[in-house]
């Protein structure tokens, strides 16, 4: 019998996919009891989103959230998903916060550390993998799948076969979008199981309605482990059901053994829990086979409409889309996943609605142009390259993008001059005297446009204080520089 586990993902990608991460952790403890009881492999739970959604927009601690959960589900493990390098943020950070952040998570209860590189540069993903290892916790490598001229089969295994030296426990299939075909996949699980015995997790959104037979021909080819969502929160932009993808391996030698009727009673609570979240449901969250062109991810879509809404030009979404895939060409073909996603998307809708391409370009294209993200797919052009950064595309700084950054922990907090168990003290970080529920400050409106100031994954206002941000209290938890 060759059972296939499941990682539910409703406490984290499902709301991220189709409410913009805008799920409070007071309606996820409720049904926790029945979660920890249903036998799921691990409950996605956070990362991602949830902690600049906590921090930004729901007035939480995302750390005193991941306490409360692991309290509420002592049977299951806590997955979280880790941008590699750049931790939860969209940038490198330095190797010692890298190490301080995974610690600190584990410590607060996170098991199955999901770690990807939005370049898919091994590089990016090394100190994490290690810090995963050093506190005694599961690291699961994850491949951002994505179609290109250079993104192969070949191309995939080789980053799988990297994943496995540096210590991976699983191997994980990341498929944001939904590119992923049925026989692709077959193909893919195949190959990487010829070079790995290390188990196989897929990860497949629902937007291309293509998921359901990826997840199944992937099971049949030996992946284990696979991605769903309880249908409350599932399809569109997020992913396969639950209870179908159960009822379906049912009675195989597939069977996950979980129970479809405690399942569909998780269900049904957060079906009346969606229903707070109305403001934040968008259009462009259902099945859209456009994807199969733009390569939007599922997490982006709905907060993409949601920034383009505020600034009155929801009407040009569509051209935003037809402009995604010219932008990724140009950049070099990244995969589109956090942060990269955020850079192409919010360099795509400035390109539409300035009239004019590469008018205004933005911080991160600069810094993505000169190699502080990681290695390019594929060759860049040329000529934007000019256009962004001038001359100094001729002297590129080569080698691990983090490696050039200074310790980050221990530097000293310029508001208190003093360190403590190795992170600044915050106590006196100015705050914004506008009151935290008073809304933006657009004094201290961080980026110019509320457009170029991000198309998040995060959704909501795109325009935020930052000193606001500074003083909350997740901020005593993490080493100052993190966030600056």
């Amino acid at each position: 019998m060759t059972k296939v586990f499941v990682t539910e993902l409703v406490l984290r990608d499902g709301h991220q996919s189709l409410i913009a991460t805008r799920m409070r952790t007071e309606d996820m403890l409720p049904i926790c009891g029945k979660l920890d009881q249903a036998g799921f492999w691990s409950l996605e739970a956070w990362g991602g989103a949830t902690f600049d959604a906590c921090v930004r927009f729901l007035r939480e601690d995302p750390w005193e959230r991941l306490r409360k959960l692991r309290k509420a589900l002592p049977n299951t493990r806590i997955q979280m998903l880790l941008r590699g390098q750049n931790l939860l943020g969209y940038r490198n950070y330095s190797d010692d916060v890298v190490r301080a952040f995974v610690q600190k998570s584990a410590d607060n209860g996170v098991d199955v550390f999901r770690i990807f590189d939005a370049m898919n540069d091994l590089r990016n993903l090394r100190v994490s993998v290690e810090a995963v290892k050093a506190a005694g916790k599961h690291a699961e490598g994850a491949i951002c799948y994505t179609t290109s001229p250079v993104h192969d089969i070949p191309h995939f295994v080789e980053l799988a076969r990297g994943m496995a030296e540096m210590g991976c426990d699983t191997i994980a299939i990341k498929d944001m979008a939904g590119l992923l075909t049925p026989y692709t996949a077959v193909e893919l699980v195949r190959a990487i199981r010829a070079t790995t015995d290390l188990p196989i997790h897929t990860h497949s959104h629902a937007t291309s309605g293509l998921a359901h037979m990826t997840h199944l021909k992937a099971v049949e080819a030996g992946a284990t482990i696979i991605d769903t969502c309880v249908g409350a929160f599932a399809e569109g932009a997020s992913h396969p059901t639950t209870q179908s993808l159960v009822a379906a391996l049912a009675g195989t030698e597939y069977d996950t053994g979980l129970s479809l009727p405690l399942i569909e009673e998780i269900s049904a609570y957060f079906k009346e829990v969606r229903k707070k979240y109305w403001q934040f449901e968008s259009a462009f969250t259902g099945t859209d086979t456009r994807v199969l062109i733009n390569q939007v991810p599922g997490g982006m879509i709905s907060n993409l409409a949601n920034q383009l809404k505020d600034q009155g030009a929801i009407d040009r979404m569509d051209a935003v889309l037809e402009e995604i895939p010219r932008v990724r060409q140009d950049l070099g073909y990244p995969p589109l996943v956090t942060p990269t996603s955020q850079i192409v998307g919010t360099q795509a809708a400035l390109n539409v609605l300035t009239g004019s391409r590469y008018k205004s370009v933005t911080n991160e294209v600069k810094l993505y142009l000169q190699g502080r993200y990681g290695k390019a797919p594929a060759p860049i052009n040329e000529e934007v390259r000019k256009l962004a950064i001038g001359p100094r595309h001729h002297h590129l700084p080569s080698g691990r993008p983090a490696a050039r950054r200074a310790r980050q922990a221990a530097r000293r907090d310029r508001g208190s001059g003093e360190v403590r168990r190795g992170r600044a003290d915050l106590r006196h970080v100015p705050r914004c005297r506008q009151d935290l529920a008073a809304g933006t400050c657009r004094r201290h409106a961080q980026g110019g446009t509320a457009v170029a100031a991000g198309l998040g994954q995060d959704g909501g206002s795109a325009a935020f204080c930052r000193r606001r941000v500074q003083g909350h209290p997740a901020w005593r938890d993490l080493p100052h520089q993190a966030f600056r």
